[in-house]
């Protein structure tokens, strides 16, 4: 379905019901207890995708961290923007808690960890790759 510059939109939000009867200007009203929760291939870690637009990499989702959960030394290939809304995560450079807000540059890499669970909107403009035990992976 073509956007207001005619080029076909493929940003979506999977499980969005009747996203395929709306227009390509008309406002995505997101009911984001209806998404599922989806493990993702970091034990401990799960999402939910409240937008993605596969040909560029641009999503925004939900993630949920169990408590003493890792995720693996990892590259932003882009800036990452993170709102943590319960628990916190942290690394070398700090800890994010509940109600503050970490964005990270582009080429910026770290591990992060969080001691007892957290629950944290993320943006990114496009995946992360990582340099560890899932190297050359993406987070989805």
């Amino acid at each position: 379905m073509p956007d207001a510059a005619g080029e076909k939109m493929t940003a979506h939000t999977p499980f969005l019901q009747e996203e395929e009867k709306l227009g390509p200007l008309a406002s995505r009203y997101v009911d984001v207890g209806t998404i599922p929760w989806k493990p993702t291939q970091i034990p401990g870690i799960h999402m939910k995708i409240l937008l993605k637009d596969d040909s560029t990499g641009l999503m925004t989702a939900l993630f949920r961290w169990a408590a003493g959960t890792r995720l693996p030394m990892h590259e932003h290939v882009d800036i990452e923007q993170s709102y943590i809304l319960e628990g916190s995560i942290e690394d070398d450079e700090g800890e994010a808690t509940a109600g503050n807000f970490v964005w990270r540059p582009r080429g910026n890499r770290h591990a992060v960890y969080s001691r007892h669970g957290a629950l944290l909107l993320a943006m990114f403009q496009r995946p992360n790759v990582f340099l560890e035990e899932f190297a050359g992976e993406k987070l989805e």
